[in-house]
C-alpha cells in the first residue's frame, strides 16, 4: 500500500481529525503525570501515520505550538466527557458533531450512550477503515451520519438515523465552528435548539485576536496559514459573549463557559512538562431548559 491510498489522504478527509488525535496521542508519550485526558486509542486510530504525526512531538514535545496543540485538545476533550458523564443527567443518546477520529465509543465500557458520529462522508469512511484495520469492533450503539454541516438539514438526518427527537441530546461540537461561516454555526445551533427539551451542547471556539494572550495569538499565527493550506482555513472567531448570544438565539440557556485555564481543575496546571494554558479557545456548555 502506497501513502496516497492511505485512507487519511482520500479526498475531502479532514487532516485536522489525523493532528488532533495524534496530539491526545502525544499526551500520553511525550507529557508527564497528572495525565489531562488519557484517550488511549488514539495512536492506534493513527494507523500507518502514526510513527510520522507522533514523531513531532517526540522530538520537539517541549515546542509552545506542539505543547498548545496537546493543551486544546486533551482540555476540550476532559471538560466534554465530565459533563457528558453525569450520572444524574438522564441523557442516554450522545451525538458527536464533527467526530473526525474522536475515540469515546471505542474505549469506555460504558453502554449507557447510543452515540451518533456525524461528519464528512470521506473522515467517516477513513476512520471505519482505521478501526478495522486497528482490530477494534464497532459497537452497535454507535451510528454514522454522514452530514455537510453548510449544506444539509442536521436534524432530519440525524432523526432518519434513529435518533429520538423526543428525548434529550448531549451534543459535543469541538474543533468544528471556526471551520465553519457564523451563519452555518448559527443554523446548526437552531437545529439542535429543536431537540427535545434538557438537552445539552458543548461547543468551542477560537477567540478574537483582542481576547488572545501572547500565546494564543503565536499559536494562530503560526497554524491558521498551515490550516488554510491544507484546504481547511479557519473562518470564525468568537468572544464567549458572541457564542452565548448565538445559543440563546437558539433557544439554550448557557450553564457555563470556560477557557482552557478553567476548563480542568486547577490542580492539572501544576506541571513539570511544557503544558500551558493559553488564551486561544473557549469552551461553552449549554441546556434547553425544560
Amino acid at each position: 500500500m502506497t501513502r496516497a491510498d492511505f485512507p487519511g489522504n482520500a479526498p475531502h478527509t479532514s487532516q485536522t481529525a489525523f493532528l488532533a488525535a495524534a496530539a491526545r496521542a502525544a499526551h500520553l508519550l511525550v507529557d508527564a503525570e497528572p495525565f489531562v485526558f488519557s484517550d488511549t486509542l488514539a495512536a492506534r486510530l493513527l494507523g500507518d501515520r502514526a510513527d510520522e504525526l507522533l514523531a513531532y512531538h517526540r522530538l520537539h514535545g517541549t515546542h509552545p505550538i506542539l505543547a498548545g496543540a496537546r493543551a486544546e485538545a486533551v482540555c476540550r476533550s476532559r471538560f466534554t466527557e465530565t459533563r457528558l458523564m453525569r450520572r444524574n443527567s438522564g441523557i442516554d443518546q450522545y451525538l458527536i458533531l464533527g467526530a473526525g477520529l474522536d475515540s469515546f465509543a471505542y474505549r469506555t465500557s460504558s453502554r449507557r450512550f447510543r452515540v451518533f458520529e456525524v461528519d464528512h462522508p470521506a473522515t467517516q469512511a477513513a476512520k471505519r477503515e482505521l478501526l478495522a484495520r486497528a482490530g477494534v469492533a464497532e459497537p452497535v450503539s454507535v451510528t454514522f451520519v454522514p452530514v455537510d454541516f453548510e449544506a444539509e438539514p442536521l436534524r432530519e438526518r440525524l432523526v432518519q438515523s434513529g435518533l429520538d427527537p423526543v428525548r434529550p441530546v448531549f451534543a459535543s461540537w469541538l474543533g468544528v465552528t471556526m471551520y465553519l461561516t457564523p451563519a452555518a454555526i448559527a443554523a446548526v445551533l437552531r437545529e439542535l435548539g429543536g431537540f427535545a427539551s434538557g438537552s445539552e451542547i458543548v461547543a468551542d471556539h477560537l477567540l478574537p485576536p483582542e481576547l488572545r494572550d501572547a500565546a494564543g495569538n503565536g499559536y494562530v499565527e503560526a497554524v491558521g496559514p498551515v490550516t488554510a493550506g491544507r484546504g481547511e482555513p479557519w473562518r470564525t472567531f468568537l468572544s464567549p459573549t458572541a457564542l452565548a448570544t448565538l445559543l440563546h438565539d437558539a433557544g439554550f440557556e448557557v450553564v457555563e463557559q470556560a477557557g482552557q485555564r478553567q476548563s480542568i481543575p486547577a490542580r492539572l496546571w501544576q506541571r513539570t512538562d511544557a503544558l500551558r494554558p493559553a488564551a486561544l479557545s473557549a469552551l461553552a456548555h449549554a441546556r434547553l431548559p425544560k
